[in-house]
């Protein structure tokens, strides 16, 4: 398999894993903790690694979200906890979420490593959040952690460089929600108002921007060989189903 095709049969695998821990009842506990809403906490736990930035320009970073409404949340929690420390909570709920979910899977140390290796030689160029996240320590060291973190950088690499390839296709972060599975809907849930410019002519332009998606996330995948390449969707795979189980 060429770099491009692995990146393209991680994806999904990777998007899901990635942020599935945000959505726990443990993860949302942490909100109401630091006194901020789950909002507050899901946009300023990714942006934050960030740090102490204007709205305007974390939401830049993270492109698909309404600037109105990452502005709600991000200034709402800003007023309570800086922005670098509810990232800090997220890495660690992150963490205590892979060493519960994946540290007893198929295989985790390995699955770490490949991850790792795979976020380490990644370009980060254009990608600031993914950048920022890169660089943040690390708290739990387990496989489970280890692996939980890599995937959530993988995600953030992959949202990087979709975001950087729907504007090479001439789209605007709404378009290419509005043209994507979910829709309206989905410009709903990030915070987008009707009404809403009309999908059809956009749906070839978002299928090109997976495309060109696929092509600059593979950096990530050409330090590996290709049995490791294999071996990563193999875990990935199973990692996937031994979390639904």
């Amino acid at each position: 398999m060429t770099p491009e095709q692995v990146a393209a049969a991680s994806k999904p695998l990777v998007l899901a894993l990635g942020e599935i821990f945000s959505r726990r009842p443990a993860t949302l506990r942490r909100a109401r903790l630091l006194g901020i809403s789950g909002w507050a906490f899901y946009i300023t736990g990714r942006a934050g690694a960030l740090g102490d930035v204007r709205a305007e320009t974390a939401a830049a970073a993270l492109g698909f979200i309404a600037p109105e409404a990452f502005a709600d949340g991000w200034d709402g929690a800003a007023r309570t906890v800086r922005p670098l420390e509810v990232a800090g909570a997220t890495l660690a709920e992150c963490c205590r979420w892979g060493a519960e979910q994946l540290g007893d899977g198929p295989q985790a140390p390995r699955l770490a490593g490949l991850l790792e290796r795979a976020v380490e030689a990644a370009d980060a160029s254009g990608m600031p959040l993914f950048a920022a996240w890169r660089s943040m320590p690390v708290p739990d060291r387990s496989p489970g952690a280890r692996a939980a973190v890599a995937l959530l950088l993988l995600r953030e690499h992959f949202a990087g460089a979709y975001l950087l390839a729907v504007r090479a296709a001439g789209m605007t972060p709404l378009e290419a929600v509005l043209a994507g599975p979910e829709g309206e809907a989905g410009a709903a849930a990030c915070g987008w108002s009707p009404p809403y410019p009309p999908v059809g002519p956009l749906v070839r332009r978002r299928l090109w921007a997976e495309t060109v998606t696929d092509r600059l996330a593979s950096t990530a995948f050409r330090a590996l060989a290709p049995g490791e390449a294999a071996e990563l969707l193999n875990l990935l795979t199973a990692a996937r189903l031994h979390v639904r189980g």
